[in-house]
């Protein structure tokens, strides 16, 4: 889906018309960290995908636009607490809002978009929707301890990664496409094949996310190239690298790692380069894109359900 499509354009300027609605306090320092992070140039995927899953189906309400944007107060949580988590001081090109505003700000702030989230869910009144969310939180909150429990982990395997990945950053996709076709009135298989779908997209996006971090441009990443590295995080070129390089190959992946990536990320690239760790990555991305597409074959056509076959499609693609 082209962010410059008449649907993306309506349903964007719809969600941004909520959000400011909905985010409200009489403590001025809300507004301005949580706006930090919100403005900051994110592709609103997550709440896109729930207002085309429910458009898919034939619903184009308010209800739908404000459980989208209590998906989007979910995840801009998340990016508050993992800057901090990660000491993180850019992020799409700009300061972070630890960085601004301090540790404990940050933190608050996502907290209070958590809580605020959950107020616009009772204010839909859905009853499925608040499980779905409830399982949703609580497993991105497991994958991210998950997560930080596997630094430095060079033992990590494929399986393993892909549990991982499919906690902390699939688990919200899958559950704004559910959304979406609960508040359309979907049925359950409908709903189950939406959820697949979410899940399919999000573990392709994390997988071209932490291939960029090796192949991507910091001009277009909005970070600096080889930050998973010096965080020590073990993504799925790395897994690829270790399992199949020379011990001599194995051996500089460790030190770069186990040294926080100091001195070794050119050396490590070129290993994946040599190892094709990059291009099988990729390629796990596109299978996971072709299930996806598949997922919603059963979707009555519409100009809505070409635009989730194209966000799929430009999920392989994309550089930031």
């Amino acid at each position: 889906m082209n962010a410059s499509s008449p649907i993306a354009i309506d349903f964007l300027a719809r969600l941004n018309d909520e959000v400011s609605t909905q985010l409200v306090s009489q403590v001025p320092l809300v507004g301005e960290v949580a706006r930090h992070t919100i403005d900051s140039g994110g592709k609103r995927l997550r709440p896109i995908i729930l207002l085309l899953s429910a458009a898919s189906l034939g619903y184009q309400e308010r209800r739908a636009i404000q459980l989208a944007t209590a998906i989007e107060f979910v995840h801009t949580a998340t990016l508050l607490h993992d800057d901090v988590v990660d000491s993180s001081t850019i992020r799409r090109g700009l300061p972070t809002a630890n960085e601004c505003f301090g540790n404990a700000a940050a933190v608050l702030v996502g907290d209070f978009l958590y809580s605020r989230a959950f107020q616009i869910m009772v204010d839909v009144g859905e009853g499925e929707v608040f499980r779905i969310m409830a399982d949703a939180t609580n497993d991105i909150s497991e994958g991210e301890v998950l997560q930080l429990s596997n630094v430095k982990n060079v033992e990590l395997t494929v399986s393993s990664y892909f549990e991982m990945i499919r906690a902390k950053t699939s688990r919200l996709f899958e559950a704004a496409a559910m959304l979406g076709g609960i508040v359309a009135g979907g049925g359950k298989e409908i709903i189950a094949d939406l959820g697949c779908y979410g899940t399919h997209i999000g573990t392709a996006f994390q997988i071209v996310d932490d291939i960029l971090d090796y192949d991507g441009a910091e001009s277009d990443i909005g970070k600096k190239p080889g930050d998973d590295l010096a965080e020590g995080k073990i993504t799925l070129p790395v897994i690829h690298a270790l399992e199949n390089g020379s011990k001599e190959d194995v051996a500089v992946i460790r030190e770069a790692i186990l040294t926080d990536g100091a001195s070794g990320f050119s050396g490590v690239v070129d290993i994946f380069r040599k190892l094709d760790s990059l291009d099988y990555s990729r390629e796990l991305a596109r299978m996971e894109v072709e299930l996806a597409q598949q997922s919603i074959s059963s979707l009555p056509q519409s100009s809505f359900k070409d635009c989730m076959m194209e966000l799929a499609r430009n999920s392989l693609s994309r550089i930031n």
